[in-house]
């Protein structure tokens, strides 16, 4: 079944750090020596390989090998951006004569400008990112093929699937500037998964998908294993019907629960806070949710999915809780954001990194038992939230439950409220934490939702 296949020779290998070290330094001392008062750059470069099979048989092997480059220079508060594929000497310095070209032409923005030097990343530990899978096509062929064969083999009404992939990448990434701060990191990331197809007597088809990702390789799920899941959750989805519309306790499984978080990430993000764009503007040290609730900052979670001893304006990353009881105790935010708002940098230039949500003490058929009469969240469709003033509504396919049992499961539905009430409505948490993500977090029963259906 397994193809011979040559990996091209452009793929093989990254960049040395001492090289991308060499490249920074060089773009930064041209940049001061142009004019420039202040500068920063950042270089990456990855390679990945993937291979997708279907009907058991390969249906795609795809290589990336991807080069960037960016640079911004500052002249007082103005400047210029520029950015590149090309890393060599030449190719950077295109884009460095392009950025400070841009910057005599821009506007003063007077919040611009580096972070404080006091600031940058001095130390940080060894988290373990870099964990290269010694993973040939061939290889990840028959890998692909057995988490197919696991959906396939599971029942004779998983009659197809969508496909099963494997893929692999490494990459090393580097960030200085002039105030002498030059942070490289290398990681790997790894994942596989299989959308599993069933089909009822009636010819009614249902679809779900399974993933399975991590730093290390051998902390992926088995391949049949992720198969099966994928089998098994489309099978469950069989003889899927509507609900009624009403009001009801609504059960976020873990992998629907981590957007609930994410839209919460959005709200205390500061660009949407400068922006007057978040129903939680001025919220800090106020109560939002119950006080069951906290959220945790990990950057230095050793082969964390989103582990970073620096952030994007190479200032140190700090283990602190956004939500501690109930209480927001942090935003997110950039030194730019920070200074829009008056505040200081948090370090989250980029993003969250890794964030634990306390569980509670109940399993899953412990809260469903706790729920009497209401719907279980496990897939959610649409994008209907608005972080302005926190209304929120999506599509959803779960389960429908009666007397604190499963009954039947749902499709075409909608769940709706408003973000603030379902964060200071929540019910329960349970002991139920998925951990192969960087948001790992148990299942959120909320205790009140608009739930429509026909």
């Amino acid at each position: 079944m397994t193809d011979a296949v040559a990996v091209p020779a452009d793929t093989r290998e990254l960049p040395a750090a001492e090289e991308l070290r060499e490249s920074l330094s060089s773009m930064l001392e041209r940049a001061v020596s142009a004019g420039a008062d202040a500068a920063e750059a950042s270089l990456s470069a990855s390679r990945s390989l993937s291979v997708s099979v279907r009907d058991r048989r390969r249906e795609s092997l795809e290589y990336e090998g991807d080069r960037t480059a960016a640079v911004t220079v500052y002249r007082g508060r103005a400047s210029g951006s520029a950015s590149t594929t090309d890393l060599t000497p030449a190719g950077l310095a295109a884009a460095l004569d392009q950025a400070l070209t841009i910057a005599r032409f821009t506007e003063p923005d007077e919040y611009a400008g580096l972070a404080e030097a006091a600031l940058m990343a001095r130390d940080w530990p060894d988290l373990a990112l870099y964990n290269p899978w010694a993973l040939t096509p061939e290889a990840a062929q028959d890998q692909a093929l057995a988490v197919e064969a696991g959906a396939l083999d599971t029942d004779t009404r998983i009659t197809q699937t969508e496909g099963a992939t494997v893929a692999s990448q490494d990459a090393i990434s580097a960030y200085g500037n002039s105030h002498g701060f030059i942070g490289i990191e290398r990681a790997s990331r790894h994942a596989a998964s299989c959308t599993a197809i069933a089909r009822d007597a009636a010819g009614r088809m249902q679809r779900e998908i399974a993933f399975s990702q991590a730093r290390r390789a051998e902390e992926l799920f088995a391949p049949a294993e992720i198969g099966q899941l994928a089998a098994d959750r489309a099978l469950a989805r069989l003889g899927a019907r509507g609900v009624p519309t009403l009001s009801a306790p609504v059960l976020f499984t873990p992998r629907v629960a981590r957007s609930l978080w994410s839209h919460l990430f959005g709200a205390i993000s500061g660009g949407t806070l400068y922006r007057n764009a978040s129903f939680l503007k001025d919220k800090l040290e106020q109560r939002i949710a119950v006080p069951a609730l906290t959220l945790r900052q990990c950057p230095h979670r050793r082969h964390g999915l989103a582990s970073a001893g620096f952030d994007d304006d190479g200032v140190a990353t700090v283990e602190r809780d956004l939500v501690t009881e109930g209480v927001l105790r942090s935003y997110l935010l950039s030194a730019y954001s920070a200074r829009r708002l008056g505040l200081e940098t948090t370090g989250n230039a980029g993003g969250v990194f890794n964030v634990d949500v306390a569980p509670g003490e109940a399993d899953f058929d412990a809260l469903v038992a706790g729920m009497g009469r209401g719907l279980i969240v496990t897939e959610l469709m649409g994008q209907g939230v608005n972080l302005v003033n926190g209304d929120y509504s999506r599509g959803a396919a779960g389960w429908w439950v009666e007397n604190g049992e499963l009954a039947y499961p749902v499709e075409n539905a909608t769940v709706a409220g408003n973000l603030a009430d379902m964060y200071r409505g929540i019910a329960a948490l349970g002991s139920d934490v998925e951990y192969q993500s960087m948001v790992r977090t148990p299942s959120v029963v909320i205790e009140r939702m608009t739930v429509a259906g026909q």
